[in-house]
């Protein structure tokens, strides 16, 4: 039983609940800066994503399982199914549970948040819950599989940083604000550099693999220049919204310190090993940076 538990809490992989969370964080922490706040839906707002990122996990799991990505040749921490710890049929049904208990998640924080007075709203976050579902699971899984057509960042920005951050503000809310679209991408351009670090980690097995990804298509020395821009254009983002909106506390830059000096040993790799431990950094700046950038929406 305890093995069990090991396992499946192994192909949870907790280490990326931080980043998963981050979104969340600053859409919330925004909403708290307006006013209009409520525990309540911030608590469920937590539980829901963090059920979706477990999702992903497991489908991630699955999906690179079963199409030998993940194998001897593998650089990051072993997978699950690549172990042999859980059969194709035991993913597949934790899959399957993960996927109900999100669902269930996401039809609570909705009628938490709008009841029965606001059916537009309910149904238009009901079916984006759907939508999330199915592009957490369709990342690896099946022959259409966006995570190996190059998709992948897209999506990691469209999730983490716009469907985090405004959706998760607006459920507070109930109100949207062009100008959040500036935080939203900072947090989702930070997202996409903790995929392109996982990506850049993988290129040579990928390649393999018939993985295709963004890393793959740029290339070892172009990857770092694209690596480069994404945390500058993100800190970027985080500047100019208080800058030119809110006149608040840049209290987040103490987040940029550790981030640049991330990025210096990136710049100086050449062996793809040695991208593995910074994918759990760039996450726990990111995670950092959201906080202290909520913080500072209330100085």
């Amino acid at each position: 039983m305890y093995f069990k538990t090991q396992t499946w809490l192994k192909a949870a992989r907790l280490r990326t609940l931080p980043l998963s969370l981050s979104g969340i964080i600053v859409g919330n922490g925004l909403a708290f800066a307006s006013g209009k706040f409520s525990w309540v839906i911030f608590v469920f707002a937590l539980a829901t994503t963090i059920a979706f990122q477990v999702l992903s996990n497991f489908a991630n799991d699955y999906g690179d399982g079963i199409k030998g990505t993940d194998n001897v040749n593998r650089i990051g921490p072993p997978r699950v199914l690549q172990q042999g710890l859980l059969s194709r049929k035991e993913l597949k049904k934790g899959i399957q549970i993960c996927t109900a208990v999100a669902l269930i998640l996401t039809v609570s924080l909705v009628f938490i948040s709008f009841g029965t007075s606001e059916l537009k709203y309910t149904l238009i976050f009901i079916l984006l819950g759907i939508f999330s579902i199915v592009a957490a699971i369709k990342y690896t899984i099946g022959s259409n599989a966006y995570g190996y057509r190059a998709m992948g960042d897209l999506f990691v920005f469209i999730f983490f940083g716009g469907v985090s951050v405004l959706g998760s503000y607006f459920l507070q809310t109930q109100t949207l604000d062009a100008t959040l679209v500036l935080p939203a991408s900072a947090i989702g351009l930070l997202s996409v550099g903790v995929l392109n670090l996982n990506n850049m980690r993988d290129i040579d097995t990928d390649k393999q693999s018939n993985k295709i990804t963004m890393a793959l298509l740029l290339g070892a020395k172009k990857s770092k220049i694209y690596h480069s821009f994404l945390l500058f254009a993100a800190v970027l983002s985080a500047v100019f919204y208080v800058k030119l909106y809110t006149q608040t506390s840049y209290l987040f830059m103490i987040a940029v310190l550790p981030m640049m000096y991330h990025l210096k040993r990136v710049l100086g790799y050449e062996d793809p090993k040695d991208f593995d431990p910074e994918l759990k950094r760039l996450a726990l700046c990111t995670f950092l940076f959201a906080l202290l950038f909520s913080a500072g929406q209330l100085v």
